[in-house]
């Protein structure tokens, strides 16, 4: 049985007086989080909140627990919620805080929330909402230094905790569930279900995950690991990456800017905690932090791994951050809401970064695009990247798409998200990127991320979102939203030809958008929706 508060709680017994959570000045121990989580699902529980049917009476796309709204920035009450959530055998789900009203409204909604976790400053928009919540029986207020008061109602988060009693958790299972909601920004976001148990092996026990609860204690006996997860825990990658440290009996730190990505706040952060392990989204990140690396002098040198998901991670900006901080490895991690992790590829010093090529983890594969088999190693061929074995249970109240996304080929359940891939000679995977943002421009397919990473090639260009405008010839002509370094001019010529490098001519940029400003979400990962908007707009 391996659940994820289990878990927890067994290495908080033999570790209890271990650093777990670092947030600004407060500063939790494991024995003072599984305290307040503990009193946390008390709360929940004296609500009325928890399991109601176990898994073995319901199909996929059912859940039969209680299910808790995090509407919140970063922090160590996002991380406890979850937790806390866990332990009343509730399960929470990620709510995206720049949703508006309406978006709030669907996702509220779909997820039949009964308890919401939120920042003070989110109880106006949620004031204008709550009577059309009538299943929310419990709304628990942090306070965070905004001055709104209290919704009626409402519980303070910190007092509610006080008032609990720390009862220890009973009947955890490794069914009981974990909820992530998709982002959304090529569609209306899909919550999926994964068996705790499930997640745990495909993204939260690192790479050779404990089977048992006995052997993550001995694991995590050691603990030292110390690690920032600068990404939203709201994104499935920033979370995942906290319970894989804390597998290990490791310490979680975050930044003391939690609203906007602050590159000296984040490297005065892991000098200030010698942290070991950063997380970040791609050049989204990567690029303002290695800016401030020229800008300002940090003691970095306990800093060793650099972990990369989620939006390309271009190869020179890699080998940028390899020559600024030589005693540090880059790991590129692939893998998506529905597979867990998938693909890994470390990038050390001495050795030029590349970009696209990983090393597959056993049970993922590449399926053919109809379905019908294995794509071979070697034959170039373009089909689904795809997970076997460890995946999750579907999507919440959607029969039809939990049987498109989880099909069975050849007697064997797969996730299969909309990741184009192959391998090549070698067996490596080479990824190409979402069917949902491909363009099909006079018959040809162009993936988005493989022109977005060649133009980054580019040493003008500071960001890129590449989408598909119509062309009453092609059908879709390729257009590149680039946004420069600042004093560069725009010369489209020059960007083609670095990109001519690296692709073909057909998949080269017919229009350019040059813009002041990208517009990404929280994560790093490109909206898509916007560039496509911002592009019509301009042409």
């Amino acid at each position: 049985m391996l659940n994820l508060a289990a878990i927890h709680e067994a290495i908080a017994a033999v570790a209890p007086d271990r650093d777990c959570l670092i947030f600004r000045d407060r500063r939790f121990t494991w024995s003072q989080t599984t305290d307040r989580t503990r009193r946390l699902g008390s709360l929940l529980r004296a609500h009325g909140l928890g399991c109601r049917r176990e898994r073995s009476t319901l199909q996929n796309w059912e859940s039969g627990q209680d299910h808790v709204a995090l509407y919140l920035y970063n922090g160590n009450e996002y991380l406890e919620g979850m937790l806390g959530s866990f332990k009343a055998r509730c399960a929470s789900f990620n709510v995206n805080y720049r949703y508006v009203e309406e978006e709030l409204l669907y996702l509220f909604d779909n997820a039949d929330a009964k308890a919401v976790v939120y920042h003070a400053s989110f109880a106006p928009t949620l004031a204008q909402i709550r009577d059309r919540l009538p299943k929310v029986r419990l709304w628990l207020q942090v306070e965070d230094g905004s001055g709104e008061a209290l919704l009626p109602g409402a519980l303070d988060y910190e007092q509610a905790l006080a008032d609990a009693k720390p009862d220890v958790p009973e009947g955890l299972s490794g069914d009981d569930l974990y909820i992530l909601y998709t982002g959304g920004t090529t569609g209306m976001p899909k919550g999926v279900l994964w068996r705790q148990e499930d997640i745990f092996l495909a993204a939260m026990g690192g790479p050779m995950p404990p089977r048992t609860i006995a052997e993550a204690v001995e694991r995590g006996r050691a603990g030292g690991l110390r690690s920032l997860p600068a990404p939203p825990f709201m994104h499935g990658a920033a979370h995942w990456v906290a319970f894989n440290v804390w597998s290990v009996g490791g310490t979680i730190v975050v930044q003391s800017d939690t609203r906007k990505l602050d590159p000296d706040d984040i490297w005065s952060t892991i000098e200030r905690e010698g942290v070991n392990f950063l997380t970040i989204v791609g050049d989204a990140f990567g690029r303002p932090l290695v800016d401030q690396l020229a800008v300002k002098r940090y003691d970095l040198s306990k800093l060793v791994l650099v972990s990369s998901g989620g939006a390309i991670f271009t190869a020179s900006l890699k080998d940028e951050f390899l020559r600024a901080l030589p005693q540090v490895r880059v790991l590129d991690a692939l893998g998506s809401s529905e597979t867990g992790a998938q693909a890994t590829q470390f990038s050390e010093p001495g050795n030029k970064a590349t970009t696209g090529d990983f090393a597959v983890a056993p049970g993922n594969v590449v399926l053919k695009e109809d379905l019908s088999g294995l794509v071979m190693p070697g034959s170039d061929e373009i089909g689904w990247l795809a997970r076997e074995g460890n995946i999750p249970l579907g999507y919440y109240k959607d029969a039809e798409k939990t049987a498109r996304t989880f099909p069975v080929v050849g007697g064997k359940r797969y996730a299969v998200p909309g990741d184009r891939a192959a391998f090549d000679a070698g067996g490596k995977l080479r990824l190409l990127g979402r069917d949902s943002v491909c363009i099909n421009s006079g018959g040809e397919k162009i993936f988005a991320e493989e022109v977005e990473h060649a133009l980054k090639h580019h040493p003008d260009v500071y960001d890129c979102v590449v989408v598909g405008t119509p062309h009453p010839r092609w059908g879709q002509q390729v257009t590149a939203l680039v946004k420069l370094r600042e004093g560069k001019p725009a010369d489209e010529e020059s960007l083609r030809k670095t990109a001519a490098e690296h692709i073909a001519a057909y998949k080269l940029p017919k229009r350019f958008v040059f813009v002041d400003e990208m517009v990404r979400a929280p994560s790093g990962k490109a909206d898509y929706r916007w560039a496509k908007q911002r592009a019509l707009q301009a042409l």
